[in-house]
C-alpha cells in the first residue's frame, strides 16, 4: 500500500512543519484499537488550514473513527492530534475548536431556525447574537425561513441549518460525517455544490467523511482513500482517478479494466508490457510495480471501440479480436462489454455523440487507447480489491 508521502499531489510531501508551527490539523501515528481489532493503524496526516479535505472509503475502513477521534468522541489508543499548533489529543470535546455536522442534523425540533442557529452563542453568552445569526442565515440562504420549525423545512434546508449552527461558532475545523446520506440523489448533488460554495466563502477547514466517491471528488481539494485502517493513497481527485497506485483505489474510484501483463522493457519514460501477446506502452510515471508482472489499467471511458479493421484515433495500443457481449444504452453514453481473445471481458464507455454507430451483441470489434491514459499496478495486489466495496 502506498503511503501518503508517495503521492504526487500529497500536501505532506514537502518537509513537514514542526508541531508547534503547523497551523492546520496534524494526526501523528494515530491509532485506535478495540481489543484485537485495529480500526485505525498508525495514521499520519496533515490537513492544511482552509482546505476542503475528504476521508473516503467503504464501511468499516476507519474514516468515521478517525473523525470521532478529532472531535474528541473517541480516545486514541496511541498517537497525537494537534490543531493550530496545540496538542488536543486529551482535550474534552466541548473545549476543542471543532464542530461536527452529522447525517441526522440533530436540530432541536421545538426551536425555530433562528434559535437553532443561535443556540451555541446563547449557551456561551456571546454578544451580538442577532447580527451573527442573520449573517449565517444569509450565508446558507435561509433568511426567509428564520421563524419556521425544522419539521417545516426540506431535508436540504435542514442540512443548511445544521451547517449554519456549526459555523456560527467559528470553529478551526468543521467535521462533516456523511452529511448528505439522508438526501435523495438530485438534492444530494445540489447540496454538494452548495457546501463547497459555503466552504470557499467562509475559508474554514472542512473535513468530510463519506463512502460516496462522486461526493468526495466533487467537493474536496484533497482526498485520502482509506482501507482497513490505513490510507491507500492521497491526492487531488484528478490524481487519484487518473493515476491510482493500487488496485483498491483503481476499483473503488470509478471503474477500471485491469489486464494481466509482463514487463518486457523500460526505456526512458516508457515501460513496455506484453499483454497477452500484444505490446502496450505505459508512462513510467504511471507504472507502480517493481516486479516483472503487473496489472495494466485503463478506464472504460478512455477505451475507443470500432468495427474490426477500423483505424482508431489512438495510436500505440490497438487490441484486435474483440466480440461485443453486452450493450447498455444509458443516454449520454453506451456501455459495452467486449470479450477479448484471452477470455476477459473489458468495459468500454462510448459517448453518444451521434458520430459513430451503436454496436450490437455479437459484433466483431477492436479496441484502442492512448498509452498516456494507461497505468500499471503491482501484480501482487488483489485484482478485485475495492470492487465490491464500490458497488
Amino acid at each position: 500500500m502506498s503511503s501518503p508521502a508517495e503521492t504526487t499531489d500529497d500536501p505532506a510531501k514537502a518537509a513537514p512543519a514542526s508541531r508547534s508551527s503547523y497551523d492546520g490539523l496534524r494526526l501523528s501515528a494515530l491509532s485506535k484499537s478495540y481489543g484485537s481489532f485495529h480500526a485505525v493503524q498508525s495514521l499520519d496526516l496533515d490537513v492544511p488550514k482552509g482546505s476542503f479535505f475528504a476521508l473516503l472509503g467503504p464501511s468499516g475502513c476507519g474514516k468515521t473513527t478517525t473523525l470521532r477521534m478529532v472531535a474528541g468522541l473517541e480516545t486514541p489508543t496511541s498517537g497525537t492530534i494537534t490543531l493550530a499548533g496545540q496538542d488536543i489529543t486529551a482535550t474534552k470535546p466541548y473545549r476543542r475548536p471543532v464542530n461536527t455536522v452529522f447525517q441526522n442534523y440533530a436540530l432541536f425540533p421545538h426551536l425555530d431556525i433562528y434559535e437553532n442557529v443561535a443556540f451555541g452563542l446563547r449557551r456561551r453568552k456571546v454578544g451580538g447574537v442577532d447580527a451573527k445569526v442573520k449573517e449565517m442565515l444569509e450565508l446558507v440562504e435561509l433568511e426567509a425561513q428564520a421563524r419556521k420549525k425544522p419539521a417545516q423545512l426540506s431535508g436540504g434546508q435542514q442540512q443548511r441549518v445544521a451547517l449554519a449552527r456549526a459555523l456560527i461558532n467559528e470553529p478551526e475545523v468543521l467535521l462533516l460525517d456523511e452529511p448528505l446520506g439522508a438526501l435523495d440523489l438530485k438534492l444530494r448533488r445540489s447540496m454538494q455544490i452548495e457546501i463547497k460554495r459555503i466552504q470557499v466563502e467562509v475559508g474554514l477547514t472542512f473535513i468530510h467523511v463519506t463512502h460516496d466517491q462522486e461526493e468526495a471528488m466533487t467537493m474536496a481539494d484533497t482526498v485520502a482513500v482509506m482501507n482497513a485502517g490505513v490510507i491507500e493513497q492521497m491526492g487531488s481527485p484528478g490524481e487519484l482517478y487518473e493515476n491510482p497506485r493500487s488496485t483498491f483505489v483503481a476499483n473503488f474510484l470509478g471503474q477500471s479494466n485491469l489486464i494481466e501483463g509482463t514487463v518486457t522493457s523500460t526505456a526512458g519514460d516508457v515501460v513496455t508490457v506484453d499483454m497477452h501477446g500484444i505490446q502496450v506502452s505505459v508512462p513510467a510515471a504511471r507504472a507502480h510495480t517493481d516486479g516483472g508482472k503487473g496489472w495494466i489499467g485503463i478506464r472504460p471511458e478512455k477505451v475507443l471501440i470500432g468495427a474490426a479493421g477500423t483505424e482508431l484515433d489512438a495510436p500505440g495500443n490497438t487490441v484486435p479480436g474483440g466480440v461485443v457481449t453486452d450493450v447498455s444504452f444509458i443516454g449520454v453514453s453506451t456501455q459495452y462489454l467486449v470479450k477479448m481473445p484471452w477470455g476477459q471481458e473489458l468495459q468500454v464507455f462510448a459517448q453518444n455523440t451521434g458520430r459513430d454507430r451503436i454496436f450490437r451483441v455479437g459484433d466483431p470489434v477492436e479496441l484502442s487507447w492512448r498509452p498516456e491514459y494507461a497505468f500499471l499496478l503491482d501484480h501482487s495486489q488483489d485484482v478485485n480489491a475495492g470492487a465490491e466495496e464500490a458497488v
